[in-house]
Order: structure tokens, then C-alpha cells, then sequence
């Protein structure tokens, strides 16, 4: 039986090292299209990297760039996939501030210029999934949300990702494309990108436990979201791309925590006995020996705060039959095991 054929955009990053061991254990040929750099980014991949030379490899990295049009038509009319995910994204919220239009190319122009190649060369074979995120939602005042809330983007990272979901929808109706939006919330893993918060928290007290570190700084404190694992939500990314029919899914726990109450469980799974002192901009967390550990910098607050987000993943679960499987404590654990065994410990 022929294998299947998949190709990775956005391959270096936490969602594509677990979708690519993932798809690896499936029995799929895995193509991942890096950027190139002067230097290497792959460490995530370091387990399952294959020498060019060898042959016969089930997983092979390409050079591209999603901002260069003729890259993404070579590299897909040569591999002709089975299936494409699309998780390539500058994907930091507070970053897209500082490079709006470069944010806008690569997370919307990014998406269109994948689909029209598809369109272009054969729309009924290859299926493609489009990575999409809770943040379109933005300033919603749903308490918790689904595939049917109103999107009210934020920031620009979040307005180039309704672009993508918008033309990614156009392009299945118009043109017969099996693609598919899944529209994730927030999620972590020991492989999460050191500027996203939980990342930040967790290797920061950590270091703090340790003695490597004295103090956290963090915006927002009180910005409410829904956790869950990257490697239950690449199931799902799968799972919508082996249907009958494409369809848009939100994935997520629908359990929902605040930044501060995310910071109580690392602390107590530290054995950090951590109090609050303060108020707004001034609140402060202070270690059992009364040494500050936690402040507010402005610096790290967004022009656009996305105060609750929770997510409703009743239609996952009702059709691909998807659940997510660990929980935030078992998230929390690994996260600190991972960085306890790279702080020597």
C-alpha cells in the first residue's frame, strides 16, 4: 500500500515536531519546508532528522518561505502531498504590533498563496489544513466560544489569521478544495516557544526554584485562557484532514484559567509557597522568605488586552470524536520536568 504523503509548513516549530512524529508513526513520508538561515533551527526535530544522503527517508526538510510565491509553487508541484498543514506563522501576539506587515504576509498572504497553488495543479487530491487560533475571537464577550462566535480580532497576528480562515472557507466553496480551519486555543508543551508565557512562567520559577533566577516580569496578569497539550491538538489537525467532508473545528479543553491562577499551579507544583501583595500595575509575588519574585512590567502589557477565552470543542468531539486527554496539572508537570532535566537537576 502506497504511504501518504504529507507536507509540513511551519516544521520547526512546537506544533510541527508533534505533528511530524505524529504523522511519522502513522506511516506517512513527512516533507517540512524550513527557512533559510545562517544558522540551523531545528533543534525540536534533532530525534527524528534524517541525513539527506541516506535513502529512503521518511522525513525530509526543504527550504522555502511562505512570503516567496515561487518557493511554495516549486516545492508543492514537486512533492505533490496527499496533505498540507499550514502552521507556518509569525505567531507572537505582542510582536505582530511591531511588524504589522510582515505579520499580515506570511500568517494571510501566506495561506492564499498555498491555496492557489492547489487550485492551480490538482484541487481534488491534496487536502489541506489551515492552523488557525483562538485570538481571531479577541474581544468577544462570549463567555466561552465555538465555531459560530463572531471573530473580533485584536492584533494584527489575529487579523491575518481571520484573513487566512476567511479565504481559506472561499476558496472550499468556490472551488471544490478540500481544506479545513482548525481554530485552536492556547496550547503548550516542554517544546513551546521560550517568549509565550506559559514557557516564560514555567522556566522562569523554575530558575527561581533553583537559585539560577531572582525575579519574573509579566503583563497581564488576569487574562483568562483555555490550555490544553499540543500533542492531543495535532491529533486533531488530523483527524479534520480524514473526513468525508472538510469542515471547520475549534479545538480546546473548555476549562478556562487566568495567568495568575496558571502561575498558582506551577508554584505549588514547585513546592514554591508563593503570596500576593498589591494591586493592578503594583501587584507582586513574593516567595515564602518574602523575596519578590513576580512583577508587572508595562512593557510586556498589549496596546489591545484579549481578556477571556475559552473554547467549546463540542463539534470536535461530536464528529471527529476528538477529546483532549491530558489536563493542565499533567501539562504543568511535564513542562517543569523538562525544565528541571535541562537545568541539571
Amino acid at each position: 500500500m502506497k504511504k501518504k504523503i504529507a507536507l509540513i509548513f511551519g516544521v520547526t516549530g512546537q506544533d510541527g515536531a508533534y505533528l511530524s512524529r505524529f504523522l511519522l508513526k502513522k506511516k506517512y513520508i513527512v516533507h517540512g519546508v524550513i527557512r533559510r538561515s545562517s544558522s540551523f533551527n531545528t533543534s525540536r526535530l534533532d530525534d527524528i532528522y534524517e541525513d539527506p544522503s541516506l535513502k529512503n527517508r521518511k522525513f525530509i526538510l526543504h527550504y522555502g518561505d511562505l512570503i516567496d510565491s515561487s518557493s511554495v509553487s516549486s516545492l508543492i508541484t514537486k512533492i505533490m502531498p496527499d496533505e498540507i498543514y499550514n502552521l507556518a506563522a509569525q505567531s507572537h501576539v505582542a510582536v505582530s504590533y511591531n511588524i504589522p506587515e510582515y505579520t499580515s504576509n506570511v500568517d494571510g498572504i501566506g495561506t492564499l498563496r498555498i491555496l492557489d497553488v492547489i487550485k492551480s495543479i490538482n484541487k481534488k487530491k491534496i487536502k489541506f489544513y489551515q492552523a488557525g487560533t483562538s485570538e481571531m475571537f479577541g474581544g468577544t464577550q462570549k463567555k466561552s466560544q465555538n465555531e459560530k462566535t463572531p471573530f473580533d480580532p485584536q492584533s494584527p497576528y489575529a487579523a491575518g489569521k481571520v484573513f487566512a480562515h476567511t479565504i481559506t472557507k472561499i476558496y472550499r466553496n468556490a472551488y471544490g478544495i478540500y481544506a479545513c480551519n482548525g481554530i485552536l486555543f492556547n496550547h503548550e508543551s516542554p517544546l513551546r516557544g521560550e517568549t509565550f508565557v506559559t514557557k516564560k512562567i514555567v522556566k522562569g520559577l523554575t530558575k527561581i526554584k533553583l537559585k539560577k533566577q531572582k525575579k519574573l516580569y509579566l503583563g497581564n496578569l488576569y487574562s483568562k485562557r483555555d490550555w490544553g497539550h499540543a500533542g492531543d491538538y495535532v491529533e486533531a489537525m488530523w483527524k479534520m484532514l480524514n473526513q468525508k467532508k472538510p469542515n471547520d473545528f475549534v479545538i480546546s479543553t473548555n476549562k478556562q484559567y487566568t495567568i495568575k491562577q496558571f502561575i498558582n499551579i506551577v508554584c505549588n507544583k514547585l513546592k514554591i509557597k508563593i503570596k500576593w501583595k498589591g494591586k493592578g500595575l503594583n501587584e507582586k509575588g513574593f516567595d515564602q522568605n518574602n523575596n519578590c519574585i513576580i512583577q508587572i512590567d508595562k512593557r510586556y502589557l498589549r496596546p489591545l488586552e484579549v481578556h477571556n477565552l475559552r473554547g467549546d470543542f463540542s463539534k470536535a468531539k461530536k464528529i471527529l470524536k476528538w477529546r483532549p486527554k491530558r489536563n493542565l496539572n499533567q501539562l504543568v508537570e511535564e513542562m517543569i520536568d523538562y525544565e528541571l532535566k535541562n537545568n541539571g537537576q
